[in-house]
């Protein structure tokens, strides 16, 4: 996709510009389970310099979710991870490169991950898990943090695998990997992420809406939040025709870097507050319309000056929704204070 940056940090980019502009994230290959099984394995990936992983995990009973690489189960792995925003734990010569994190009987994960591939150089990943914990509105998701390294430096990555390496439990029929690639030289035109809006405040107002787009199994959403005088405050909200103001929400988040808090049976997500000199937001959702919609998001709060750091929220979230699929998102102001004309929404999205 073609994005511009303009004053006040807008970020631009038009349906025209992804259609022409070539060399984006391509799906290079996928394994969606037909029957239960112990492992989700994409093979035959072509060397790339970068690799996206998109995992929507559905499970029938408690699996742990572990990533493989080139099918080597030796101990040629290490990983370090925090769950819940605890307490890091660290696993050398490991036989598996991440964890994901362990579904209950409710199971259902996403899991938005990248890997670095150089064949000379250990494989380098960060993934970002959130599962769905006990079903409802009333239970927050859980999440995890996974920073692992493959140490092989002979071989490009070829295939990635998901394993149950917890029980003999399995991952249900429909349960899903998706490996996406990119190379500064690609010259390709058939991106996997597709612009389905685009929204910039016309006039300074307290909802930023994406208004409504065609519907897709992954999305990806970005904004910029800007105040237009004073702090402003912001919370998500998603729907499917018009948002949902019930409470049907639960999220668990973190601030720079600090204990977990839970909130549940909420009629947003969020409601962070005390932004005055502009947020940035980069948010995934898993959204199969018969599934509780999983997200997991990242958040900056800008601060001014360079004497002052920014504040960061690791924050991830569910819509208690199973019977339709997000084709409208919102953040808004639940209090008084406008949003200003810079700030922007946009949302990509693939099946």
């Amino acid at each position: 996709l073609a994005i511009t940056y303009h004053a006040g940090r807008r970020i631009q980019g038009t349906s025209t510009d992804a259609t022409a502009v070539s060399g984006g994230w391509k799906e290079l290959a996928r394994t969606t389970l037909g029957s239960d099984g112990a492992t989700i394995s994409v093979t035959g990936l072509a060397d790339k310099r970068y690799y996206m992983i998109l995992i929507d995990s559905l499970n029938s009973g408690v699996v742990g979710h572990f990533g493989r690489l080139n099918g080597d189960s030796g101990g040629n792995y290490s990983r370090r991870r925090s769950e819940d925003g605890g307490s890091e734990q660290t696993n050398v010569n490991n036989v598996a490169m991440n964890y994901f994190g362990q579904d209950v009987s409710d199971g259902h994960a996403f899991t938005v991950g990248y890997l670095a591939n150089k064949s000379d150089k250990e494989k380098l990943s960060i993934t970002h898990s959130v599962w769905q914990n006990t079903a409802g509105a009333g239970n927050a998701p859980h999440r995890m943090e996974d920073f692992g390294k493959w140490n092989n430096t002979t071989d490009p990555i070829s295939s990635y695998q998901v394993v149950n390496l917890a029980n003999s439990n399995n991952f249900a029929s429909g349960a899903e990997c998706v490996v996406l690639g990119y190379d500064p030289d690609d010259t390709h035109t058939d991106n996997f992420w597709e612009e389905l809006a685009s929204v910039e405040l016309s006039s300074a107002g307290t909802v930023l809406s994406s208004g409504t787009f065609t519907a897709k199994k992954y999305l990806w959403v970005q904004a910029f939040i800007d105040s237009s005088g004073g702090n402003v405050n912001d919370a998500f909200r998603c729907g499917n025709g018009s948002v949902d103001t019930g409470t049907n929400y639960s999220y668990r988040f973190s601030t720079n870097g600090g204990s977990d808090s839970t909130s549940t049976s909420q009629n947003d997500i969020g409601d962070f507050s005390n932004i005055s000199n502009g947020q940035f937001i980069n948010m995934f959702i898993i959204n199969n319309a018969s599934n509780e919609k999983l997200i997991t998001c990242h958040i900056n709060e800008g601060k001014t000056g360079a004497g002052t750091a920014p504040t960061r929220l690791e924050l991830v979230g569910k819509w208690a929704n199973t019977s339709d699929q997000i084709n409208i998102v919102e953040w808004r102001n639940p209090a008084s204070t406008n949003y200003s004309t810079k700030s922007i929404i946009k949302v990509w999205g693939h099946d």
